[in-house]
């Protein structure tokens, strides 16, 4: 009787560790490719969000109008809308206080923005060490099975005087496909954690650099605000 060497057919025939293996590997695939799609949604969904906050916050809108908005929204606000809220909120509840002290309101202001950035970069960092850990591992659980495959090959030579190929090809070809799903689920992680990790910090960068610009701007007003008082 021939063996089955369709995958199908392997993978019923392989060693319970082993189809183990191609389950656990096949679970981290699956969970691997969800995590790309919701990164990638939110990620780009975040990009495209500061770049229209940024063409309306620098078409000359009035920022009080603008904070009175976003405060009216408060709970779907995300990104530069958090980063700006934050900071304006601090400042103006600052300025009633502190008048007199410009570099206590600022610096208030400033780190009521730094912690929303923490915030906001938390939200799109998360799940990515669950990719890094997928394309890290992956290969080493599939190799393991394919150790166990082989080895179990060896054992099954050994027990026969005249071994053949047709004999040992279906073990080494069950071990071989562990491996092979070792790859498929740790390259597509590989790659996305290192793409999304360049996007993030993109973001990051443009979260900062508006935050910097945008402190300047509050710099200027408090200073006038004491001037005139």
């Amino acid at each position: 009787m021939e063996a089955d060497i369709s995958i199908i057919g392997l993978f019923l025939q392989a060693s319970i560790l082993v189809k183990f293996v191609m389950l656990t590997l096949l679970g981290l695939s699956v969970m691997s490719w969800a995590v790309i799609i919701q990164r990638h949604r939110l990620i780009s969904a975040a990009k495209k969000n500061a770049l229209k906050f940024e063409d309306k916050f620098w078409s000359g809108v009035d920022l009080n109008k603008l904070y009175k908005e976003l405060s009216v929204r408060q709970d779907s606000n995300s990104g530069l809308e958090t980063l700006f809220h934050a900071g304006f909120k601090e400042y103006a509840r600052l300025s009633k206080l502190n008048s007199k002290v410009p570099g206590a309101v600022m610096d208030g202001s400033y780190r009521a923005m730094r912690v929303s950035l923490s915030r906001e970069m938390e939200k799109l960092e998360t799940h990515l060490p669950l990719l890094a850990t997928i394309g890290s591992t992956s290969p080493y659980i599939g190799l393991f099975g394919t150790v166990w495959g082989i080895m179990n090959s060896f054992i099954a030579i050994g027990a026969v005087q005249n071994a053949t190929l047709a004999m040992v090809a279906p073990g080494i070809a069950e071990a071989l496909i562990a491996t092979a799903m070792g790859l498929f689920a740790a390259i597509p992680a590989v790659i996305a954690y290192n793409r999304f990790t360049t996007l993030v910090d993109s973001v990051e960068m443009s979260y900062a650099n508006f935050m910097e610009e945008f402190s300047s701007i509050l710099h200027r007003q408090a200073y006038s605000d004491k001037d005139e008082s």
